[in-house]
């Protein structure tokens, strides 16, 4: 299994995650086998701005299965389902703390970030920023 997680920074596993995915210019991708994280990278977008799809397209180029990340908009999620990659919302905290809770199955989420300021969905648009 591959996972992705938006980062704030180029720090990996000792990143936060971004709290907007749509922001991020780092993701943290971990391979995991039987449970356990065998490779880790840091990959930065090869691109600065970006159209809607594109980030989701560049993830199921890279492989990736999961996504953990904290805001995610819907046409986001919408282009993730239809690639067949997996996205879970809600997660924050460091990077590590995030990918060893996901994998031990004790990831605490929250479930009302849609809810939070700067989530708010507005007018015909549905993206973050």
């Amino acid at each position: 299994m591959r996972i992705a997680i938006p980062c704030e920074d180029a720090r990996g596993l000792d990143s936060n995650v971004a709290m907007h995915f749509g922001k991020a210019r780092y993701f943290l991708i971990a391979d995991v086998v039987d449970g356990r994280v065998v490779n880790v990278e840091v990959v930065e977008l090869p691109f600065a701005d970006h159209v809607p799809g594109q980030i989701p397209k560049f993830l199921y180029s890279l492989g990736v299965d999961v996504v953990l990340a904290y805001g995610v908009g819907m046409r986001a999620r919408m282009f993730f389902e239809q690639l067949g990659i997996r996205v879970i919302t809600g997660a924050y905290g460091r990077v590590r703390d995030v990918l060893e809770g996901f994998l031990r199955g004790t990831l605490v989420l929250d479930t009302e970030w849609e809810k939070r300021e700067g989530f708010h969905r507005h007018g015909h648009c549905d993206h973050l920023w």
